[in-house]
């Protein structure tokens, strides 16, 4: 029987069964294994160590500043094991709290870029014409401005937030998804199954968001993964100019900002949350390279 030829169930069921095959090849390799276990403990760390430590990362301890991390054994102490910054305050707290605010904006930034692109790219592909017309003279004048110089201009003129950020660097990136979910669709829409579909009185809405999302978005979703760690670096750049999650809040970009100041007699208040922000992408990106890696293979071989 021929892909085109299957009903709608069928290709559903096809199309899970393709990405659970996808999980499991992924998983099978010893890349993604390191990746996720080391980002599993991550979240966790940041999930739980300053609850647990009872250390506040934005209270003030001019007595304690400037300690250095223990593992240079210069007045270290067990309870600001990555040292002080110039305020007194413990760095792996702060660090890990910084990390808490990174991933949040990453992974919601990457969710609405991933949904306004798909629903855009749906609707321009299935109607096509006019509406196909507009909606991708838009995405073309999106893709004219680059991400980093938009969310700049937009969050230069207010003050950031967490929600402002988030909306502003998805609406920035977008097109990328819209244009590959309208060449995805403009194929499918022209497979027996739609017309079948059509034929029986379903409506266009039902076609699109019950047979063809669906199929599409999971594959989709795959790539998602490592713009999640792209989205991680911008936000740190926005924090980093002054234009991210504003002070007293940590998070990687501002610390990385106070700490260049005490480069030479104070490295850790810079580097410790830099270190981090490399062991997080670099795991998300093992991760989201075997994925792509194991889609090849599938959708290669089908």
């Amino acid at each position: 029987m021929s892909v085109t030829s299957l009903t709608p169930e069928d290709r559903l069921v096809r199309a899970q069964t393709v990405s659970s095959r996808i999980w499991r090849l992924a998983f099978s390799s010893v890349e993604f294994r390191i990746g996720l276990v080391v980002f599993v403990l991550l979240v966790l760390a940041a999930a739980l160590y300053p609850g647990i430590s009872g250390i506040d990362p934005v209270k003030l301890s001019v007595r304690e500043k400037l300690i250095p991390p223990l593992f240079l054994g210069e007045g270290w102490t067990l309870k600001h094991p990555l040292g002080t910054d110039q305020l007194g305050r413990d760095m792996l707290a702060r660090a890990l709290v910084g990390l808490r605010y990174s991933l949040l904006i990453g992974v919601a930034t990457t969710v609405l870029m991933l949904i306004t692109g798909a629903l855009i790219g749906l609707f321009a592909g299935y109607y096509g014409g006019r509406a196909d017309m507009v909606l991708m003279r838009l995405t073309d004048a999106q893709l004219a401005i680059p991400m980093i110089i938009l969310a700049i201009t937009i969050l230069g003129v207010s003050r950031p937030t967490i929600p402002s950020i988030i909306l502003v660097l998805g609406l920035a990136g977008w097109p990328v998804y819209a244009r590959v979910m309208r060449s995805t669709v403009m194929a499918e829409a022209r497979k027996e199954y739609v017309r079948g579909a059509m034929v029986l009185g379903a409506t266009n809405l039902r076609i699109m968001f019950l047979l063809i999302l669906p199929l599409l978005l999971p594959p989709m979703a795959f790539v998602a993964v490592l713009d999640i760690a792209r989205m991680m670096i911008f936000e740190s750049v926005l924090g980093f100019i002054g234009l991210g999650v504003q002070p007293p809040t940590p998070t990687f970009g501002n610390i990385i900002a106070d700490g260049r100041k005490y480069i030479m007699n104070a490295w850790w208040i810079a580097t410790m949350p830099g270190a981090f922000m490399v062991l997080t992408l670099t795991s998300i990106n093992l991760m989201g390279a075997a994925l792509e890696r194991a889609r090849n293979k599938i959708y290669g071989g089908a």
